[in-house]
């Protein structure tokens, strides 16, 4: 057992791999979980580093990887269903097998990465998935800290990179009126986040809900990215009805640009409720969506 390890499960995805480099920086030794056996190029030759090839739908797989670990953070995470990955099967049922390995094997911490707005009666699967999922690990593992971010952002993101690449068309289309409030927040907060609740000290809440400093509606943040990149352009509303149909028309593809699932996303604000643990309880200050967007979006 080496004293003080972590085990990320998911730490080569885009919050996995910022939650590595945080948790490498605090002094943990870490053990990155993931079904595939790449390791990041800044990353492959970390001395407190190593690699376990686990799939979270495995039980040998998962209670092989917590093994000698002092604490776990389930950061992974599936947005597109595909044939041999439903949102059940990975959000709920191997979150639970975490969560279960890590009480058999005794560890003292399980952070499970959420997200705003999980709610079990949504129609979207999806959103239905993260509830259940937050629900069946704190079944396993009854002390288990639930984080929930709001929408992440960050260089090499996929929210801030989408919005940028409706830059060139002569008109750029909103989900419905533009009006849903987001809180977006950095990577980088999330992360250290994460790593701060995984140290020595108890977590002072089971529950934190985490956005950045800003709250902004949709039209607003199309906005600033459109003025990082020096581009005017009108906006056209363009009702959810019809983004549904699109997004069904698209289900067809093997890659839809845009599902049903994450249109139900937008539909309702994605803010952090104030009475949960916050990033003011964990010593943060998260970074600001305008200024940081330099960073996500270099112009030159």
């Amino acid at each position: 057992m080496r004293p003080n390890l972590i085990t990320v499960f998911g730490g080569t995805g885009f919050l996995g791999r910022a939650t590595v480099h945080e948790l490498l920086n605090a002094g943990h030794p870490v053990r990155i979980a993931s079904r595939h056996p790449a390791l990041p190029a800044s990353l492959q030759d970390h001395t407190r580093l190593e690699h376990c090839r686990a799939d979270i739908r495995d039980d040998a797989d998962v209670a092989r990887a917590v093994e000698g670990a002092r604490g776990v953070v389930n950061a992974v995470s599936l947005y597109v269903e595909q044939r041999d990955l439903r949102f059940t099967t990975i959000h709920v049922e191997g979150a639970a097998r975490l969560a279960r390995a890590a009480r058999n094997a005794a560890l003292e911490r399980v952070v499970q990465v959420s997200g705003i707005g999980a709610d079990s009666r949504s129609p979207s699967s999806y959103i239905r998935a993260r509830a259940q999922g937050e629900a069946a690990v704190l079944r396993e593992f009854p002390n288990a800290i639930v984080v929930r971010p709001s929408v992440l952002f960050g260089p090499g993101d996929a929210f801030v990179r989408n919005l940028a690449g409706l830059a060139p068309l002569p008109v750029i289309p909103l989900f419905g009126r533009g009006t849903t409030r987001l809180q977006p927040v950095h990577v980088s907060d999330i992360a250290r986040a994460l790593a701060r609740l995984c140290a020595d000290e108890p977590p002072t809440h089971p529950i934190y809900e985490l956005g950045g400093p800003d709250i902004l509606n949709y039209r607003q943040i199309v906005r600033l990215v459109l003025t990082h990149l020096g581009r005017k352009r009108p906006m056209l509303p363009i009702p959810f009805i019809l983004w549904h149909a699109l997004a069904a028309v698209g289900s067809l593809l093997p890659n839809p640009p845009l599902t049903g699932d994450q249109l139900y996303l937008m539909q309702q604000d994605n803010i952090a409720n104030p009475t949960l643990g916050a990033f003011a309880d964990l010593g943060i200050t998260p970074h600001s969506f305008e200024q940081s967007l330099p960073d996500c979006l270099p112009t030159h």
